[in-house]
């Protein structure tokens, strides 16, 4: 591969590592890490992500929720913490500013960060943390960039993380919905897109619209139309088959958050409806793939770029 194409990283030490695609000098994502405001609950995010055109698809601390940061892994109820940000949702009482409960995932060290041309792979040790600061988990993430086409417009970003519970006792996760708020399951790797992207569509492999809210499914996408350059993008964010989203394995089950009013957001939720039990000394990893696309797709679209790029 030549010197002019594929992938090249640049790593400010200490605050984010960017990775661009080298033939249009597109800043595909930067990876922040640097920690931010303690009430936004710190923790490493992707802000901005770009299509190959250089579009932004990401938001970072929109004005309703200034914890929202772009594409990040979060956990909105954890054994009575919040490693999400803001106010806590207490049932029956709100959502609630109870700082003593916001919690952090502090970057530790990276392990890797590298990129061959057609890959580029960031793996990093993160620890998980309460308000009051001891250490609940540590986590092992892998975040890759692959499979860049300028033929169809797309490239794609996997993230894994591996997530250990360190106390001696289980550690839950919930949500809003376990806590008692319908259909307000968030948790877990959470997107939140640009402010043109309200009212965008969302696709599902057999329906589409706002029923996909809650429900199962192998992947989902959303596409939105841009401010300040003409057409449109599409996400489409897909489970790795050992998720076993659907819990016929014998996993937890995963459940889609998804909203487009009133603004762009997608959780592949891994406790919308029930808790997660995490037990001393085990591990969750979960593993999903975010496809980055120029255009409006399709479902026959989606479903073809699935296909061809196998797990």
């Amino acid at each position: 591969m030549s010197e002019a194409t594929g992938l090249r990283i640049v790593h400010a030490h200490g605050d984010r590592i960017t990775i661009t695609e080298r033939s249009t000098g597109v800043d595909l994502l930067s990876y922040v890490y640097a920690p931010e405001a303690a009430w936004e609950a710190p923790k490493p995010y992707l802000h901005p992500l770009r299509t190959l055109a250089g579009d932004v698809v990401t938001d970072y601390r929109p004005n309703d929720h200034r914890w929202h940061k772009g594409l990040q892994m979060t956990a909105s109820h954890l054994s009575g913490q919040n490693l999400w940000g803001g106010n806590t949702y207490v049932h029956g009482k709100g959502y609630l500013a109870l700082p003593e409960r916001v919690g952090s995932m502090a970057h530790v060290g990276f392990d890797a960060v590298d990129a061959d041309g057609a890959r580029a792979v960031i793996a990093e040790r993160l620890t998980w943390h309460p308000y009051s600061g001891e250490l609940w988990a540590e986590e092992e993430r892998r975040v890759e960039v692959h499979d860049v086409d300028p033929e169809s417009g797309s490239w794609a970003l996997t993230w894994t993380s591996a997530v250990t519970n360190r106390r001696d006792e289980p550690l839950l996760f919930g949500s809003p919905t376990t806590a008692g708020r319908e259909l307000a399951g968030y948790t877990g790797l959470f997107w939140r897109g640009p402010r043109a992207f309200r009212d965008g569509r969302i696709i599902g492999p057999d329906s589409e619209g706002h029923e996909l809210m809650g429900r199962q499914a192998p992947w989902l996408a959303y596409s939105g139309e841009h401010d300040g350059a003409d057409g449109h993008a599409t996400l489409v964010f897909a489970h790795a088959p050992e998720n076993d989203h659907d819990g016929s394995q014998g996993a937890h089950p995963a459940h889609w958050f998804v909203r487009n009013e009133p603004f762009a957001a997608v959780a592949p939720s891994w406790a919308f409806h029930d808790e997660l039990e995490l037990g001393p000394g085990d591990t969750l990893t979960r593993r999903y793939r975010v496809v980055v696309a120029d255009g409006a797709w399709e479902r026959e679209e989606v479903a073809k770029y699935l296909q061809e790029h196998p797990w």
